[in-house]
């Protein structure tokens, strides 16, 4: 009981301020419908009590009183009066992700047969099978960052032009790795949950990761596509420098479950925007009140001007 006390707030705190007015006019109008108010300016208070009747006439509950009444129930309503968390909405949903996909010369390597771009479309054809109805957008990267989709549940088209992907398009050669996660966010800007980015590359050069410091941040995952005994630390640097986990790729599955299970993880979407759980509003409670008040205003002969 305490607890819920302590955590008790307004979500839209402002909408309290309806109010002041609500009051003010209440008061007025308290003021004018006071019909012996003229006469307390002339007549001694103790002699007016015994020159009037009806005296119980103004103190009855008028109109106005209970539509000032309606007024601060619907204000709290509006208000957002909240004690209690529940879970998002969307905690049942999969969590969007943007894929950052390297198409550079060094991918077209055949220690992961075919080539190593040939060996992330499989694992993303994998990995966007195990998430079916996640949201999925595509970046590609080499010397320049192209944001190829935006965030789609067709994972059908996301793979097809994944597919049609080659360092024959890419417009410049190197690494801009950076760029790449900048677009990546902006494309899950409008997620719901923040979604999180997986990076599917095989080296990242020096100089790239140099740049990658202000792009630090949660919720990324690199899939490093080299086979086992190759030299990886230029990925193991580029993924301490954004704070990202390192998956290794493998012959079997287990590479792309491990990246599913990060990649649903509310935790890992949750840690970009906050999402996860909210504040569970219970002003529509008060609702009730407000359509048994409204039911007065059927009575006959009563008017408010």
């Amino acid at each position: 009981m305490m607890g819920a006390l302590a955590a008790f707030h307004f979500e839209r705190p402002l909408w309290l301020l309806a109010l002041l007015p609500a009051a003010a006019l209440w008061l007025i109008q308290r003021r004018h419908s006071d019909t012996l108010q003229q006469w307390r300016r002339v007549i001694d208070p103790a002699l007016l009590s015994h020159l009037i009747v009806g005296t119980d006439q103004h103190r009855r509950v008028t109109p106005s009183d209970w539509l000032f009444l309606g007024w601060i129930i619907a204000a709290i309503a509006v208000a957002g009066p909240a004690w209690q968390r529940e879970p998002s909405p969307f905690a049942d949903a999969k969590p969007a992700v943007a894929v950052v996909l390297k198409v550079a010369p060094s991918m077209l390597t055949g220690d992961l047969a075919p080539t190593r771009l040939d060996r992330a479309r499989q694992k993303l054809a994998d990995i966007l099978a195990a998430r079916e109805g996640a949201s999925t957008a595509l970046v590609a990267y080499a010397g320049s960052a192209h944001l190829v989709l935006p965030a789609t549940p067709d994972s059908a088209a996301v793979l097809d032009l994944a597919k049609a992907l080659s360092p024959r398009i890419m417009p410049k050669e190197g690494e801009d790795l950076a760029g790449a996660l900048a677009l990546a966010r902006r494309a899950l800007a409008g997620s719901a949950d923040g979604g999180s980015i997986l990076v599917m590359a095989d080296t990242i050069a020096p100089e790239a990761v140099a740049d990658l410091a202000r792009t630090k941040g949660p919720g990324v995952t690199l899939l490093a596509l080299v086979a086992p005994g190759i030299d990886a630390s230029g990925v193991a640097e580029a993924a301490r420098a954004i704070g990202a986990v390192t998956i290794a790729t493998t012959p079997d599955q287990t590479d792309v479950t491990a990246v599913v299970r990060r990649l649903d993880s509310r935790d890992v979407a949750a840690s970009i925007t906050g999402e996860g759980e909210h504040w569970r509003e219970a002003g529509y409670w008060l609702v009730p009140f407000l359509a048994l008040l409204s039911l007065l205003w059927f009575r006959r002969g009563w008017v408010l001007a």
